[in-house]
């Protein structure tokens, strides 16, 4: 994708329509500065109201001001550079997984909290839409390592119902990944735990997310594909998943031993640990 391309793209928050217009831009910038809008909406397979939106999201009025300021790209000489997008994806997640490992320079507050969560019982963990494939990753682990792990990813009654359950329980925090677009349920789910008296602990890309929490951990997503990717979230999970084992190491061991025994005697697995 071309650096001018790049600038104008920097910050700025597509969705996947967006992105495919934004890499079709990138991949044909020399034939793609004289289409009309109808014809790159042709091209990158989307709607031509697409095309004046992704204009408008760029800062322009239009389709026709985007396409004249790249035109010099192209006629000026300057060719765009024709770097793998798949590669620059990774890259981009490669550079939010350093970023994850930067603010974990002083580990004492996810350390702090992970002991928090280990002696939560029962544990609630939120996440909805997208956000619950990630929700489901830590809950899987942290179930391994703690006895009362409490999966939430239905909303409606459902959720209300997991949330009060949890605290009726016994449960002091709660666990929420909740990822870009930010499900409006979750965020007001988030309010109503906090209602309850629960603490809340949030995995999300951002400072600034649009919700409060008491705690919030921050790895940003990877927006170069059509799709946002979540190697860095996913990272940060696990580590959080390890601060939890890290609080309370005689119980962690204890909880793994009787699972590999159990897993074994079960075959579970193809594989077997020494």
């Amino acid at each position: 994708m071309g650096d001018g391309l790049d600038r104008l793209l920097e910050g700025r928050r597509l969705s996947p329509v967006q992105r495919r217009i934004a890499r079709y831009l990138g991949d044909h910038l020399s034939e793609a500065v004289f289409l009309s809008s109808v014809e790159l909406a042709d091209r990158a397979g989307v709607s031509q109201p697409s095309v004046t939106r992704f204009a408008v999201v760029l800062g322009f009025a239009g389709y026709p001001e985007l396409r004249q300021a790249l035109r010099p790209l192209v006629v000026g000489g300057r060719k765009p550079s024709r770097a793998n997008d798949l590669q620059t994806a990774i890259d981009v997640e490669i550079d939010n997984l350093r970023s994850v490992r930067e603010a974990l320079s002083d580990p004492s507050d996810l350390s702090e909290l992970g002991a928090s969560l280990a002696g939560c019982e029962p544990l609630p963990v939120l996440g909805l839409r997208v956000s619950s494939g990630l929700a489901t990753t830590f809950a899987y682990f942290a179930r391994r390592i703690h006895p009362d792990v409490r999966l939430l990813t239905h909303g409606g009654s459902e959720l209300a119902d997991g949330l009060y359950a949890a605290r009726r329980a016994g449960a002091g925090w709660l666990v929420a990944v909740i990822l870009p677009r930010y499900p409006a349920e979750a965020v007001q789910a988030l309010r109503g735990a906090r209602d309850l008296g629960l603490r809340t602990a949030v995995i999300t890309d951002r400072r600034d997310a649009p919700f409060e929490a008491d705690v919030v951990l921050t790895a940003p997503v990877g927006e170069r594909l059509v799709f946002d990717s979540h190697a860095a979230p996913l990272a940060l999970a696990m580590v959080l998943v390890e601060a939890m084992a890290d609080a309370a190491p005689l119980r962690t061991q204890a909880r793994l031993e009787e699972y590999e025994r159990m897993t074994d005697q079960a075959g579970v697995f193809t594989e077997q640990l020494d």
